[in-house]
Parts: structure tokens; C-alpha cells; sequence
């Protein structure tokens, strides 16, 4: 059972996927630990209407706001904040989840970078085993990437590119975005009905 997620967005395009992951959990009464990349404020500038907030606490306080969250469910952190507690293993994260990555992300945390916290959390949930999920947001690939990708998995990271199926006959934006979603949700083991299941439609 995954109690404390940490969920992290760095500077690929697919923000939609994110922000329904993170509505998601919050209405699964997860902790949440939020951190994002500078990148990633630009893009959600580029790709939403949302007035996101630079400094943390402000964040945490809309993003509270904005899904109706518990008050302190969802912590948020600077990118430069060593002193989190998803910083180290002693911390509590259950599991994090970067969404989206990029492939700059996905080669710093295969080569164990940790030049920021959301490099270091993501090397601390591998030194620890436990659940890694990079939501790769990014084509072709190259043959670096497909190695970085393989060195990850090989370590325990579950590679989950968003690359939505259309089986089950996607109407909108919504659709496709609840489709990656639930396979996300379905790795932390968060039972959702975002979707047809295949064979039960």
C-alpha cells in the first residue's frame, strides 16, 4: 500500500496528465509530496490557463484550494530545498511518480546526477527500492534514451510512456488524458474507474 506519494513535474510537455494524477490522488486521501523543475512552470504556463504560484507555499495553498485537499495532504517543495524529507531514506515516501519526464530528467536520474531535489528524491526512492514511475513524454527515442530507459528499468523503475490506446474509443482530450492516468494509478495499486478495462466493455 502506497500511503505517501511523491509526485514530480519536470519540463515535458503533458501537464493535463499531472494535474488529473494529482486530483486523483488527493481524492484517494494520499500524502503528497510535490516538487517540479523550473521547466516544468514554463510549460504549464504554454499548455494551461492555470495562474500557477513560483514560491512554494503559495503553491501548496492553491494547489490545496484547487482540489479540495486536506489541509497539509499536499506539501510542496522548492527544487533547491535539500532539507525535505524526500531528500533522504529516512523520509517516507512510498513511491514517487515523475510526470511528465523529460529525457534530460531520465538521463540525470540514470546516471545518478542529484543535482536538484527532484533528481535526489528519485535517486532515493531506487536506492531504497521502492516504486519509481517515470511517465515519459517524448518521441522518437533515441538509442540514449531507449539505454537510460533500460539501465532504469533494470533497477526497478517502471518506464510508462503516455501513450494513450484507443480501444476503447476516446471521445476528448479528457479520455486520453484518463487513459495514462489510470495506468499510473493502477502501479500504485489506487483502484479508478477512469476507463473501460480491456474486455469488460
Amino acid at each position: 500500500m502506497f500511503n505517501t506519494i511523491t509526485l514530480a513535474l519536470s519540463g515535458a510537455s503533458g501537464m493535463p496528465y499531472a494535474f488529473r494524477l494529482l486530483e486523483q490522488l488527493v481524492k484517494a486521501q494520499k500524502q503528497i509530496y510535490f516538487v517540479q523543475s523550473q521547466a516544468a512552470q514554463m510549460v504549464i504556463a504554454l499548455e494551461t490557463e492555470f495562474k500557477w504560484p513560483t514560491q512554494p507555499q503559495k503553491l501548496e495553498t492553491v494547489l490545496t484550494e484547487r482540489y479540495a485537499a486536506a489541509p497539509g495532504q499536499i506539501k510542496v517543495f522548492s527544487n533547491n530545498n535539500w532539507l525535505a524529507p524526500i531528500a533522504s531514506g529516512s523520509g517516507i515516501s512510498d513511491a514517487m511518480v515523475i510526470c511528465p519526464c523529460t529525457s534530460g530528467c531520465l538521463a540525470a536520474i540514470a546516471h545518478g546526477m542529484s543535482d536538484n531535489l527532484l533528481e535526489r528524491a528519485a535517486d532515493v526512492i531506487l536506492k531504497e527500492q521502492r516504486k519509481l514511475i517515470m511517465v515519459i513524454r517524448e518521441t522518437p527515442f533515441s538509442a540514449i534514451h531507449l539505454e537510460n530507459m533500460l539501465k532504469l528499468a533494470r533497477l526497478g523503475a517502471v518506464i510508462l510512456p503516455a501513450n494513450p490506446g484507443f480501444y476503447n474509443k476516446p471521445q476528448t482530450i479528457d479520455d486520453l488524458v484518463d487513459f495514462i492516468v489510470a495506468r499510473i494509478l493502477d502501479q500504485l495499486q489506487i483502484s479508478n474507474e477512469l476507463n473501460v478495462r480491456w474486455g469488460l466493455s
